[in-house]
């Protein structure tokens, strides 16, 4: 078996993505292990969840003039191969030691329904109101704006009739689920190559 990825995971609210790549680990269907946990709000859920699985958290206040300079402090800490944004609510720059070494996952099909504003329920209320038949999620990779990094993994969820922004919701979570773990293994087995704004999978 091959080393675990080391991952840290950024969090802003109730942690849902973050439970899922513990709960993935925990049942031996990633080979990873993370590391710590950084949050951007001391009441988020989130923490209550890393502290429950033996996960060191560190919170960074956003007022803190040194923000982003204090969480990729916070991050270097734990020294992760892989930084996992799981719903991480701030534009964080990404420093030159960890370019292509962050990812964010979206609820929706990038470029469509993304941008500064566009997350949780607000994405779903948005794609319903387009009148599409498609949506899903989007893994890719962050740089430092909103949601235009290379893409790296997307999964399709059919929008219904009846569908509400929660039913809509439930559903591309499920895929985000199943997305987050296999753009993390993709990496870890070393097959991803950034060309611009393309990403390569070999194998």
């Amino acid at each position: 078996m091959p080393k675990p990825i080391r991952l840290v995971a950024l969090i802003s609210g109730g942690g849902t993505t973050l439970q899922n790549l513990l709960d993935r680990i925990a049942a031996g269907r990633l080979n990873a292990v993370i590391v710590g946990v950084v949050s951007s709000r001391a009441d988020a859920l989130g923490i209550e969840r890393a502290k429950k699985a033996g996960v060191p958290a560190v919170v960074v206040s956003p007022r803190s003039p040194q923000f982003a300079e204090e969480v990729w402090s916070a991050v270097r800490s734990f020294a992760p191969d892989l930084v996992c944004f799981a719903g991480w609510l701030r534009l964080l720059p990404i420093p030159a030691d960890y370019r292509l070494k962050v990812l964010n996952i979206h609820p929706a099909l990038l470029p469509a329904f993304g941008g500064r504003g566009m997350y949780g329920r607000r994405v779903h209320e948005a794609v319903l109101a387009s009148g599409v038949k498609v949506s899903g999620c989007t893994v890719h990779f962050a740089d430092d704006t909103y949601d235009t990094g290379p893409i790296l993994v997307q999964k399709c969820v059919h929008v219904k009739d009846r569908d509400d922004p929660d039913m809509l919701a439930a559903r591309v979570f499920a895929a985000e689920c199943e997305a987050y773990p296999e753009a993390i293994d993709l990496i870890a087995a070393g097959r991803v190559k950034v060309d611009g704004k393309r990403v390569v999978i070999s194998g």
